[in-house]
């Protein structure tokens, strides 16, 4: 066990889960956070099968299951004409393929879930207002500075700071991700708020073209998040919620009625540019490594991002544990093992973006193409992502 702990940059899911992971291993960790608390941007996210053995691994399966909602499918809706395009089933047909459910729960809960681990755990240190601004690798160890002054030594750096990673950034030095054109609105209500004819038990994702619409309820049908999507020149200006209102108009002109009920409850002062990265083969240089966004930022289209950061820090821990203190080469195997997964989350998500937002005689044939899939189609299309990840038996501490 190396007598330096191993230093994390980011208090996100991905960082979180990989420190949990370690801790459980033995190992010392200390996470460092940019701001004032542990805690995330409270909206929801949608969690695979694929997922769920991280969470035993991780111990944290029954705070999750407690918490989540179960949807019966995910139904993709003409956003035009409010038909039914397909549906995937995610109730007993997709349990009984891929051995686990799918989900919805609400941002907070989980990292909730993962963070009460960590604090459960002596060995796990968690860091509140260290902004980490740079690093040096001397040797055996890295040392990572804060904006502050501050310094943080250990045996190995793990760069989950997101989407702008600055450890990405002294890595390799490749720029900012790429924006897409794309804005997001989120909002969350009370679902007594909702009125009946937009409540669903299901997740339902409404597609048109240049935009779209996502909907389910949280917290065992207490909660309704909504998030809106679409196309704009202004997507890197920072505007009025009256112009936001202004562009969603605009832009949800030719959208079905339930779909303006929707945008008729979201609040718009807030809104988030969507971007990704190509993919890389390469995230790690001697004791320093990168996970989740700061790796791999996927679009939304496959809901795998979290899952994904979250496979990253079981995987990376296994690794390391294995690696009987060759931490560099524990690195290099953690990259090998996750590049082409993530990377096929990455380019299949670009193109389902496409497929979803398509327009004119586009827009038909991606919408009969995904009409014509049986469900044993999907299952089949999905078993590379929801059959999951190998990994060796566990280690009980």
């Amino acid at each position: 066990m190396p007598s330096e702990p191993i230093v994390i940059v980011g208090g996100g899911l991905g960082g979180i889960a990989a420190a949990l992971a370690l801790g459980r291993h033995g190992f010392r960790v200390r996470v460092l956070e940019q701001a004032p608390e542990f805690g995330v941007i409270g909206y929801g996210i949608q969690l695979g099968p694929n997922v769920f053995p991280m969470f035993e691994r991780l111990g944290i399966n029954d705070a999750v299951l407690a918490t989540c909602h179960r949807p019966g499918a995910c139904i993709m809706a003409d956003a035009v004409t409010g038909d039914e395009i397909t549906r995937v089933p995610t109730g007993a047909s997709l349990v009984g393929r891929f051995k686990h459910p799918y989900v919805v729960i609400h941002r907070v809960d989980l990292h909730r879930a993962l963070l009460d681990g960590c604090r459960a755990l002596d060995n796990v240190e968690l860091i509140a207002s260290a902004d980490v601004v740079a690093f040096e690798e001397r040797g055996d160890t890295v040392v990572a500075t804060t904006a502050d002054g501050r310094r943080f030594e250990g045996c190995a750096l793990i760069g989950a700071d997101g989407l702008r990673s600055p450890v990405r950034a002294q890595l390799f030095g490749d720029g900012d991700p790429v924006p897409i054109g794309y804005v997001a609105h989120r909002t969350i209500l009370p679902m007594a708020e909702v009125p009946a004819q937009v409540r669903s038990d299901d997740v339902y994702l409404r597609v048109g073209p240049g935009f779209h619409i996502v909907h389910y309820p949280l917290r065992r049908g207490d909660l309704f998040n909504m998030v809106a999507v679409f196309r704009t020149a202004t997507y890197a200006e920072k505007l009025s919620e009256r112009d936001y209102r202004a562009e969603i108009e605009r832009n949800f002109e030719t959208a079905h009625p339930i779909m303006k009920t929707i945008l008729g409850l979201m609040n718009f002062e807030r809104r988030w540019p969507i971007a990704d990265r190509t993919p890389i083969r390469v995230w790690s240089r001697g004791r320093v490594t990168l996970l989740g966004d700061a790796a791999h930022p996927t679009l939304q289209s496959l809901a795998q991002g979290a899952c994904m950061a979250i496979e990253d820090g079981v995987t990376l821990a296994e690794l390391i544990a294995s690696a009987d203190g060759d931490v560099p080469a524990a690195l290099q195997r953690y990259q090998d093992a996750r590049c082409v997964r993530t990377a096929r989350v990455v380019l299949e998500s670009r193109f389902l973006w496409e497929a979803y937002h398509a327009g004119g005689i586009a827009r038909d044939v991606s919408y009969q193409a995904f009409a014509e899939r049986s469900e044993a189609d999907v299952f089949k299309c999905l078993a590379w992502l929801y059959d999951g990840i190998t990994l060796p038996p566990a280690v009980r501490n």
